[in-house]
């Protein structure tokens, strides 16, 4: 898979793309990461990408003229299908949007900053704005870190236990599993014995249900989706926090 990020500090990518699992996929070919500096496309001799506003108003706001120009150079090594915008304007990043990326052979993101980008490039450029979370932040950088590290852990062979994925955290639509680990006590608090007793069928009905019971707490509104099979769970959950209440 190849994502091409468009901004105005690469810096800022291309710190982070060589650590952890994500270097790991780059360096076995898995993913390729290819960073655009916007400036170059600029046309003045200032490398000017931003000016003030029309109708004026605080701050800048990002040229079109250098990210159309940055973006039709990737022409020939992405198909620019799908050219995302990372935007606080978009639509919330979710699990389900990740794996509809993890589809795709490419991604172009380009990162908004200032007081955001000229509405000419998400209405006639860009085939989609994505946010991920309801606030601001300086630019669309991080963001757009949090896309490729998101939508790597769905490429095959970047985790190594697929297991691993599989119990993350929205991967089924609820909120991850309680995890645990050595030692067994430690300052009074105890791992769970149904854990330690090597029943797999009883450890894999704890995990499921302590995950529903976390996202009932948390996150009920996930719970609307959830699998026929989980709601006699719901259902012992409810009741026992009935007698404890």
């Amino acid at each position: 898979m190849r994502v091409d990020v468009l901004t105005l500090f690469p810096e800022i990518i291309e710190g982070t793309l060589h650590a952890s699992l994500l270097g790991k996929a780059i360096e076995n070919g898995i993913l390729e990461v290819a960073v655009t500096n916007i400036r170059d496309f600029a046309c003045d001799r200032h490398r000017t990408a931003d000016d003030a506003p029309y109708g004026g108003g605080p701050g800048m706001v990002m040229k079109c003229e250098p990210i159309f120009a940055a973006v039709e150079s990737l022409r020939g090594r992405n198909s620019l299908e799908r050219v995302i915008l990372l935007s606080p304007r978009g639509r919330p990043l979710n699990q389900g949007i990740v794996r509809e990326l993890a589809q795709c052979p490419d991604l172009v993101l380009v990162c908004a900053r200032y007081e955001g980008v000229d509405e000419r490039v998400e209405t006639a450029l860009c085939t989609d704005a994505i946010s991920v979370g309801d606030y601001v932040l300086s630019g669309g950088e991080l963001p757009a870190l949090v896309i490729i590290e998101a939508v790597s852990r769905m490429l095959p062979g970047v985790v190594g236990d697929w297991e691993s994925v599989a119990t993350d955290s929205f991967f089924e639509g609820i909120l991850g599993v309680p995890q645990y680990t050595r030692p067994p006590s430690f300052r009074g608090l105890d791992v769970p014995d149904v854990l330690l007793n090597g029943n797999h069928a009883a450890i894999n009905r704890w995990r499921r249900k302590e995950a529903l019971r976390l996202t009932r707490r948390r996150r009920p509104e996930l719970l609307a989706a959830c699998k026929d099979e989980d709601k006699a769970l719901l259902t012992e959950i409810e009741r026992e926090e009935e007698v404890r209440s």
